[in-house]
Parts: C-alpha cells; sequence; structure tokens
C-alpha cells in the first residue's frame, strides 16, 4: 500500500554534501521505487525567526515557509527526520524549525476532557528517526542513554500523538569507507521501499 512520505532534512548546513543528504536521498529514491509518494522539507532553506516567547509559539502567525511546511506534515502518513548529533543533541535549527511548526492549533490543542491537557493532532502517523555521529551508535545509546533522541521521541513527536517512532543511528560517519557508505546507503533505500 503506497504511503504519503515527509522527509525533513534537519542539517543546518545549506550544502548538499553531507553524508545526511545522501541517506536522505536514498531513502526517497526507494521510497519512489516502491510508488510512495514523498516530499521533501529543507530546515536549512527555510527563512524563519526562532521563537521567543509562549505567547508567539502559542498565539503568533507562522512564516510562510513554516505554513508549507505543515502543510507536508499534514499531508504525510509517514515523517522521516534525519539529522547530525551536535553538542549531544539536534542542531539548534532544527530545534527552532520544530518550535515553530509544531504549534498549538496544528500539532496539539488543548482538551475539552479534564482528564487530560491535550488533544494530540498528528495522531495517525509514524516516524523514523535518522541520527548521524561521530561516535558509536551504541556508544550513543548504551552509554550516553540517546538522551536527544528520547526527547524528541517522548517529549516533541510522541506528545503530538506520532507513533510507533523508529529509529536509525549512524555512528562513526567520518570514519566510513565506501563500502560502509554503500551499506548504509542500501539500508536507507530499504527502509524507504518499506516506509518505516
Amino acid at each position: 500500500m503506497a504511503r504519503r512520505i515527509t522527509i525533513i532534512q534537519g542539517h543546518p548546513g545549506p550544502g548538499q554534501d553531507h553524508f545526511g543528504h545522501a541517506l536522505a536521498a536514498a531513502y526517497r529514491q526507494g521510497a519512489e521505487q516502491a510508488r510512495h509518494e514523498v516530499r521533501l522539507v529543507t530546515v536549512a532553506k527555510l527563512d524563519f525567526p526562532l521563537l521567543r516567547s509562549k505567547p508567539d509559539w502559542e498565539e503568533g502567525e507562522p512564516p510562510p515557509a513554516i505554513r508549507a511546511a505543515q502543510r507536508d506534515i499534514a499531508w504525510a502518513d509517514h515523517l522521516v527526520i534525519l539529522y547530525p548529533l551536535w553538542l549531544g543533541t539536534m542542531p539548534a535549527l532544527l530545534k527552532g524549525f520544530l518550535e515553530q511548526v509544531l504549534r498549538p492549533g496544528f500539532a496539539i490543542a488543548k482538551s475539552a476532557s479534564p482528564r487530560k491537557p491535550w488533544d494530540e493532532l498528528l495522531k495517525g502517523k509514524s516516524a523514523r528517526v535518522v541520527i548521524t555521529m561521530g561516535m558509536p551508535g551504541w556508544a550513543y545509546r548504551w552509554f550516553f542513554g540517546a538522551h536527544s533522541l528520547k526527547s524528541l521521541q517522548r517529549n516533541i513527536l510522541g506528545l503530538c500523538g506520532i507513533k510507533p517512532i523508529r529509529a536509525t543511528l549512524v555512528g562513526r560517519v567520518d570514519e566510513l569507507n565506501a563500502l560502509g557508505r554503500a551499506k548504509w546507503l542500501e539500508k536507507l533505500a530499504a527502509l524507504g521501499r518499506e516506509a518505516v
């Protein structure tokens, strides 16, 4: 069954020469080969300010680039978010993008039920998070606790109702040889074909 997929490329660099871009392209190619529909949001190319207050987040008007990204996210059944691990977490530009795009009224809403504080407006969507890093993926997961991934899964995507949320950790990217890179690209293409 064909799915609608929105890939969010969270690398803050404007160039296309990072391995994360190749991984996103491989996922997209695999998905399109399997006849899934794919859209791409490249965060580094978007023009938006950082939010600086709760009232702005709750009541401010999203800029045009953010409204367009919201349309692509609303359209999708499945989201793929790629980013490099910087100082143990996602780059600030991606965090700023998520704060802008996942606003009340789009991602969550105040609940009418006294038993829960909000309604999850993005239910029915699944996600794949792909993180590239210099350290081994197992070290990030087991030694450092994968705290940035867990926060994204639980406190951001899960808060909006997105599930399941799967993760792919690509470690030691700077040390990968041509064969290692090819294996990762094929893995991402296979995930794209399966739309998971």
